[in-house]
């Protein structure tokens, strides 16, 4: 089959897919480029333009090849000419099961996981309900109506986009002016607002292996750059802290490795995953699920992968393989 990396997207974090994908070419140079670009198309891209993009978390990146069409006319494509697809996107329809679809309908194997596992995570809401039922813990919901309540009652608060990534949008609540920024913020799109976990952060990669089974590579503690693991914090500062293997106790992190696989399989996820916690003192509490986490040369998944011992093209490959079993080809 044929290698080929899709990359760019219709959201926000197409930007950052842009980097993802950078780092994935130097992993498969062999593999052919694609770009889904705003317009909805599909465009080739070289080699040289791709990995010549600079400031790729800041410029938006242009392809230099021909045009294949829609997204779909490239999904009938990549059907036709036996590819598989080893996606650098992120967010948007991209991550929430609606891309996966169209890759399923028309048997075309691709990276991660398949269309409901993407879906039920991409919506943090549903997430936090799945992961409930497999014993993972996470914040109690606060409904935007109960949203002066509960900051009196908590002193503290944290709202993020629903069904978006959390590295846009994000809204630590802190007065009275940060609730009337939330409740303009939830007016253009549906807001997860809970109460604010006092702890350390934490990611914890879990990777699917050959033969079915997981395991949870050796989690991530990160301090933040001005106190908040936001897009500035994740891209573009040089100051955020990122330790692996994390500096807990063995405990906590038998643990968050524990909750990571518990909430991967609750979602009923494939391929890979990160999810992410707060270490609070009375131990991890679930926050998200990442299905398409970044690979950027500075992403969390390629480091615990590296503190794992496993390389970064064995892992590519691996997961290639899992595409195509799954799709049954």
């Amino acid at each position: 089959m044929r290698l080929t990396l899709l990359f760019g997207g219709l959201s926000r974090e197409r930007l950052v897919a842009v980097a993802t994908t950078q780092s994935l070419h130097k992993a498969l140079p062999e593999a052919d480029l694609w770009f889904w670009d705003e317009d909805n198309h599909v465009y080739e891209a070289s080699s040289l333009a791709l990995l010549g993009h600079q400031r790729p978390f800041e410029v938006p990146f242009r392809a230099d090849g021909h045009d294949l069409g829609t997204i779909d006319q490239a999904l009938d494509r990549a059907a036709a000419e036996d590819r598989v697809l080893i996606l650098g996107l992120h967010g948007g329809i991209a991550e929430n099961g609606e891309f996966q679809v169209k890759c399923e309908a028309r048997g075309v194997p691709f990276t991660g996981s398949g269309s409901a596992a993407s879906h039920l995570a991409f919506d943090k809401v549903s997430a936090k309900r799945f992961a409930a039922c497999a014993g993972v813990p996470s914040p109690a919901g606060i409904a935007l109506s109960d949203l002066d309540d509960a900051f009196a009652e908590y002193g503290k608060l944290v709202a993020k986009p629903a069904q978006d990534g959390s590295s846009f949008g994000l809204i630590f609540v802190n007065s009275t002016n940060d609730l009337v920024a939330v409740r303009e913020a939830a007016k253009e799109q549906p807001y997860l607002i809970e109460p604010f976990v006092t702890g350390a952060e934490a990611t914890c990669a879990v990777l699917e292996q050959a033969d079915g089974s997981l395991i949870a590579l050796p989690p991530i503690e990160i301090i933040p750059d001005r106190g908040a693991f936001d897009y500035h914090s994740k891209y573009l500062s040089n100051k955020t802290q990122e330790i692996c293997p994390a500096r807990f106790a063995p405990e906590v992190m038998a643990e968050i490795q524990r909750l990571a696989i518990a909430a991967h399989k609750a979602l009923s996820c494939r391929g890979y995953t990160r999810s992410d916690f707060i270490v609070s003192d009375k131990g991890p509490v679930f926050i998200e699920t990442n299905t398409l986490p970044g690979m950027t040369a500075s992403s969390l998944y390629p480091k615990a992968l590296a503190a794992q011992g496993i390389g970064f093209v064995d892992f590519l490959h691996g997961q290639v393989d899992i595409a195509v079993r799954r799709a049954g080809k």
